[in-house]
């Protein structure tokens, strides 16, 4: 007599490891649609969409489509929104987009991604300055702080200038101006060094004529003010007497300090000069424009 056998069992391939045998079952049926979906929808694709690689190029697709081209649509979409406002900016001066909050939360919105580009490596990203560069965030200001002064700057740029007094001071006219410039931050007056300062000394330094009589700096001129403890550069004492021996910018000295600040003037459009003094502007110690009141 025959065994019976059960037709719905799996057909045995005969291997046998430790007592477990190795059966033939064929996979689930979801498991093979998913397969067949896998490999037409890879043919789809390569179909419709850039897919394989060629020696100079790759396979286009049907549809033409780029992430490039992506990229540009998606741009033009921005743009498309943007240039109702940017319109709008162009045809309005400072002192009224300062007074129109939504432009100006727009202009400032567009003006950070410039500032982090062009600005930010030595001011830094919130304004804060950097060694030997301006903080924005204050509000003292060597050419001025009003919006237009700001865009002045940015177009033009900025060279200070100050002379090396190491070879034209006495050591002790040094030493008496140091002392004078030193004792101005907190209300102190060293009558020795205001003599210097006012050139009324053998050396005739006259730094009053730049820095004015008060000391409280000449924006013509890009002089600081010296009575209040922001400082360019060093406010301590041996700062301040590197400063005064070298100078700024000057030709004559190897060691003077450096400080120019780059014309953008030819690197950026007006529009995105304007809204980039907008931002710095607004930094926190933007200046009012002055009104002239005469007819």
């Amino acid at each position: 007599m025959s065994e019976k056998h059960d037709p719905y069992e799996a057909k045995d391939t005969g291997h046998e490891w430790d007592s477990i045998r190795e059966l033939d079952n064929p996979p689930p049926r979801w498991w093979m649609i998913g397969l067949h979906i896998s490999w037409i929808s890879v043919v789809v694709y390569i179909i419709l969409f850039p897919a394989v690689p060629l020696i100079n190029s790759a396979t286009k697709g049907i549809l033409g489509w780029t992430s490039i081209k992506r990229l540009h649509a998606q741009v033009a979409e921005i743009e498309a929104v943007r240039k109702p406002y940017d319109e709008k900016l162009k045809g309005m001066d400072m002192e009224e987009i300062l007074k129109n909050n939504e432009l100006l939360t727009f202009a400032q919105g567009g003006a950070k991604v410039i500032f982090g580009d062009h600005c930010a490596p030595c001011h830094g990203a919130g304004g804060q300055g950097g060694p030997k560069f301006p903080v924005l965030a204050d509000d003292d200001w060597l050419y001025g702080g009003t919006a237009e002064t700001i865009v002045e700057t940015i177009t033009d740029g900025r060279q200070g200038n100050m002379p090396a007094h190491a070879s034209t001071l006495s050591k002790k006219e040094l030493d008496d101006v140091v002392q004078y410039v030193v004792g101005l931050s907190s209300g102190k007056v060293y009558e020795a060094g205001l003599a210097v300062f006012m050139g009324e000394t053998e050396a005739e330094a006259a730094c009053a004529s730049c820095h004015g009589v008060d000391a409280k700096g000449m924006t013509m001129v890009g002089a600081p003010n010296l009575t209040d403890s922001l400082w360019r550069f060093s406010g301590t004492e041996e700062g301040i007497r590197y400063t005064v021996e070298h100078g700024v910018n000057d030709e004559e000295d190897a060691l003077t300090r450096n400080a120019v600040m780059p014309a953008f003037g030819e690197k950026l459009s007006k529009l995105q000069i304007k809204k980039l003094a907008l931002l710095v502007h607004q930094f926190g110690g933007g200046q009012a424009a002055v009104v002239d009141d005469e007819e």
